[in-house]
């Protein structure tokens, strides 16, 4: 709980210098407040965490922050986020179309990096195609075997891929969903019979 965000005035709450109960008689409950200064703070902190680990065990390789759309779409948080220089990672179709109107706006510099993540079904394979033709840094994340072979189809120059690794351990609860990825086991087999004889990925 982030409690430095919190203090007490006599009996009154005050959240980040602005006083909740004023807010909640003015606008009733219940209420979602979005404080804005905090998102770039967060992506300082993560930055300066990361440089501090990379010194102390002299790690020479990089960071790169990247928001996840999926945990915030609102345009006021993602334009946030973008001001710090972040990169996004995406999970749908939707979020490309979102990526697009940002791009076309001038909210989003035409070289950040966008990871996309989650199944994909045909329009977001679509959509990944036609951002790597508007010159956009697109990597994709293999979830399956046959992503690879549908991505092929849309994008026409070089593309660096990811490949989301499925977790081998036993569901465990009635609601584990983990079945997203590409099996240890077939990791290499695909490298060799799939990935090494494309030119483009």
């Amino acid at each position: 709980f982030p409690r430095d965000e919190f203090k007490l005035d006599g009996d009154n709450l005050v959240w980040n210098d602005l006083p909740l109960m004023q807010l909640i008689e003015k606008h009733g409950t219940p209420m979602r407040i979005t404080y804005l200064p905090r998102i770039g703070e967060k992506v300082d902190m993560a930055r300066e965490s990361f440089r501090k680990a990379f010194e102390a065990h002299d790690y020479q390789g990089s960071y790169t922050y990247f928001y996840c759309t999926k945990s915030n779409h609102f345009s006021y948080v993602i334009e946030q986020v973008l001001k710090k220089g972040v990169d996004l990672e995406t999970s749908s179709a939707y979020d490309l179309d979102m990526i697009e109107l940002l791009l076309d706006s001038g909210r989003m510099r035409p070289d950040a990096t966008v990871l996309c993540n989650g199944f994909k079904d045909e329009r977001y394979i679509r959509n990944i195609g036609r951002l790597t033709k508007r010159g956009m840094r697109v990597i994709p994340i293999i979830d399956n075997l046959a992503e690879l072979h549908q991505l092929d189809e849309v994008i026409d120059g070089p593309c660096d891929i990811g490949i989301r690794i499925a977790a081998e351990e036993a569901p465990k609860f009635e609601f584990y969903t983990s079945r997203l990825g590409i099996g240890y086991k077939d990791i290499i087999p695909f490298y060799l019979g799939a990935v090494s004889r494309q030119k483009k990925f």
